[in-house]
């Protein structure tokens, strides 16, 4: 057995399911008993993705120790819970592929520095890209990016193992860049489900998308990522998914927010995570620190901080100054 998978959740369950359904061994660890014992009694997670049938090859342990010496682990631990779990392995070389979507609140690290500060000896790549998990586990057609650290030799490592006919990576070397597409992306699906919420139409969907890529480029290139990576699958490509489905987490965050419900009132009682909700906040500090125009961002931050209204900020964001559409703000 090559390929364990961390975390139990609807995310991790569909990559392990994509990785065991030609019959491959996948083992994967879930905090929850419930969701191990099912997985292993029923092939079933009802927990966090239960319209899938699950592979036989997969084996759910509860065991974190029992994952220590698999040679490719994909993680997919929540971004801000990533770096407790990894505490739980053993420090030694392999390859760790991150697939969780964050910033870690308090420290702004993206997630690639939280596993290489747990775990110094591994070697890290991020498969990130526009996923839906149900149709991951239902083996539709999905193509991902996969950068890698190491390099092409690491590329080639993990592309024999972890590609499948209906799973298909993309390389690339630049993995600030597939970090921050997939994290800033999450902050700009809730507010386009305010939109949404709100009534707005998708005129203004479709130019909160556009405007929000350029927040996320800007915040990218800032930090040493590059243009062609935010314009592909782990960027623009993530961003257009979450951004136009009620079956991303985030989206239906905002979409509540726009309803006129409370941030407390619309996470209270999910078993899923909604990210972006954890990353507007850190993503927003960043960039005021670094002096990085990100209104869309700021504004999703406040809404969830209760300092104002949905349409309030709405209004905000509608009577910004008129500037040429390359400008930076």
């Amino acid at each position: 057995m090559n390929i364990g998978v961390l975390g139990g959740g609807a995310w991790g369950t569909a990559l392990a399911q994509a990785f065991a359904s030609d019959g491959t061994p996948v083992r994967l660890w879930a905090r929850e008993e419930e969701v191990v014992a099912a997985i292993n009694d029923r092939q079933r997670n009802p927990l966090f993705l239960p319209s899938a049938e699950l592979a036989p090859s997969i084996v759910a342990t509860g065991d974190i120790a029992a994952m220590d010496s698999l040679p490719i682990l994909l993680v997919v631990a929540p971004a801000q819970h990533l770096g407790k779990v990894l505490a739980g392995l053993s420090d030694r070389p392999r390859d760790l592929v991150l697939c969780s979507k964050g910033i870690e609140a308090g420290t702004g690290r993206l997630m690639a520095d939280v596993a290489k500060s747990a775990l110094p000896q591994a070697e890290i790549a991020v498969l990130s890209g526009p996923t839906f998990a149900h149709e991951v586990a239902a083996g539709l057609p999905t193509a991902v990016t996969l950068a890698c650290a190491g390099g092409e030799a690491q590329w080639q490592r993990l592309c024999s193992v972890l590609s499948r006919p209906m799973l298909r990576p993309y390389y690339s070397d630049d993995v600030v860049g597939a970090e921050i597409g997939g994290a800033v992306k999450n902050v700009l699906a809730i507010a386009c489900g305010v939109v949404d919420g709100l009534g707005l139409g998708q005129n203004a969907r479709a130019a909160l998308i556009a405007r929000g890529y350029a927040e996320m480029t800007r915040f990218g290139l800032a930090l040493g990522a590059r243009a062609d990576t935010l314009a592909g699958l782990c960027g623009l490509g993530d961003l257009v998914l979450t951004c136009s489905s009620t079956s991303s987490r985030n989206f239906t965050l905002g979409k509540a927010l726009g309803e006129g419900m409370s941030a407390a009132e619309a996470l209270s009682g999910k078993l899923s995570v909604a990210e972006g909700a954890h990353t507007a906040p850190v993503l927003a500090d960043l960039a005021s620190k670094r002096g990085i125009a990100m209104p869309i961002v700021a504004a999703v931050a406040r809404l969830l901080a209760g300092q104002a209204p949905a349409q309030q900020v709405v209004a905000e964001l509608l009577a910004r100054p008129l500037r040429a559409e390359g400008e930076l703000a």
